[in-house]
């Protein structure tokens, strides 16, 4: 072969492993969602992508065989025993060890930090996606969130490429830290959703007839707060919650009990056109979300171009910029409801508009696989730029732990 052939050549794309979510297609959360969007794009692209799954999502109809494949991505299905909440960790210590032989390991979330090194070898690269504050959430005892502390720093200590979703996040992980493995690369949204408006018949909804709310059932995301708000309003506008209530303990009966006449709880739905259809007819959409980076549901909400009101802290307003009304507290959200059920039809569409037109812009499926595409084909500092060799060591420490003061002596 001749040097001009070498050089025409194409090069081998690197193939691509991801961790860390349930397994696609998408039936859960976020993490799935952005496995099964920017997976099915790469492998569009040429790509060798394989999706790990907890268990098997899609099971062939005549067989009840796992399907290996979705939508050019390969399945890799791992079976774990139940051992309640360290099921998750063992999938993912698994899934790492199974994942080796891939070009780049790509862990969403950090909870097996300090467990990245069990998918190195030689010529590979190990890639996470540092997930908003997790240890922040007070569903986690002092145990967990000292251990959410520790293998958010392992880390950042051990990977290759650091990915945050969220610049503000960023910006509280690392504080003014520069490291050439830090990428700021957000999820996307589908602006191009059919829509069905059967979906409010079957409800017995009528467009506009409704504010709505999608969240996981926690204290962090304000669902309490925004059913009081909701209440004392005094709107006539009733309230969707989707979100699993029945398992969100005595939160979720609080949750109950504080609700409106006029609130209905439609619990976990999963499906896309159904979402897309509750949020493209509501009055507006209540995001009370505060500890994350870039949430999916937001993002949706936006493509569906859904007027949003959303609780006041840097994460939503990197997303959203300035175009949402914003709420700190409950008084704050009871003034922005009773503003919203004023709204006229002229500034509902303004204001969806809006988010939609910042949706185009920032947060499409395709820039973000543009971004992770360039990525993958870029030079590289670690192992796998050089090919087949000794592993690195671990790059040092980002930030370091802030130093405790020294306790002062009591006196007698």
């Amino acid at each position: 072969m001749s040097a001009g052939d070498a050089r025409t050549r194409p090069r081998r794309l690197p193939s691509l492993a991801i961790l860390g979510c349930r397994g696609i297609p998408a039936r859960y959360g976020g993490f799935e969602t952005f496995a099964e969007e920017l997976g099915a794009r790469l492998a569009a692209r040429g790509f060798p992508v394989t999706v790990f799954c907890q268990r098997a999502v899609l099971e062939d109809q005549e067989s009840g065989e796992p399907v290996r494949e979705h939508r050019g991505v390969r399945l890799e299905h791992v079976r774990v025993p139940r051992l309640g909440p360290r099921s998750a960790l063992a999938y993912d210590l698994v899934s790492l060890r199974r994942a080796r032989a891939h070009d780049v390991v790509y862990m969403l979330g950090y909870g097996a930090g300090p467990f990245l090194g069990l998918a190195r070898r030689p010529g590979n690269e190990v890639w996470v996606n540092m997930d908003g504050l997790e240890w922040r959430r007070s569903k986690w005892g002092p145990l967990a969130r000292s251990w959410l502390r520790r293998a958010e720093r392992a880390a950042l200590r051990s990977a290759q490429r650091i990915v945050f979703d969220n610049a503000a996040v960023r910006g509280v992980v690392l504080g003014g830290v520069e490291d050439a493995r830090v990428s700021v690369i957000e999820y996307g949204a589908e602006l191009d959703l059919e829509h069905d408006p059967g979906v409010l018949v079957s409800l017995g909804l009528r467009p506009q007839s409704y504010f709505l709310s999608v969240a996981r059932i926690e204290p962090e995301n304000h669902v309490l707060e925004i059913l009081r708000a909701h209440a004392r309003s005094g709107i006539k506008r009733a309230l969707l919650l989707v979100g699993d209530v029945e398992r969100a303990g005595h939160y979720g009966a609080a949750c109950r009990a504080a609700a409106a006449g006029t609130a209905r709880f439609l619990g976990p739905l999963f499906d896309g056109r159904t979402l897309h259809a509750l949020r493209r007819e509501a009055a507006a959409a209540l995001h009370g979300h505060s500890v994350g980076g870039t949430n999916p549901a937001l993002l949706e909400g936006m493509a569906a171009s859904t007027p949003l009101i959303a609780h006041d802290n840097p994460f939503n307003r990197e997303v959203l910029g300035a175009s949402a009304v914003w709420f700190r507290d409950e008084d704050g959200l009871v003034a922005a409801l009773r503003a919203a059920d004023g709204w006229s039809g002229e500034e509902r569409a303004r204001r969806g508009a809006e988010h939609r037109a910042r949706i185009a812009e920032r947060y499409t499926w395709e820039r973000i696989a543009d971004e992770y595409e360039a990525l993958l084909v870029g030079p590289r500092s670690s192992a796998l730029a050089r090919g087949p060799g000794s592993v690195d060591a671990p790059p040092a420490a980002l930030p370091r732990e802030p130093e405790r003061a020294p306790r002062k002596e009591r006196t007698p």
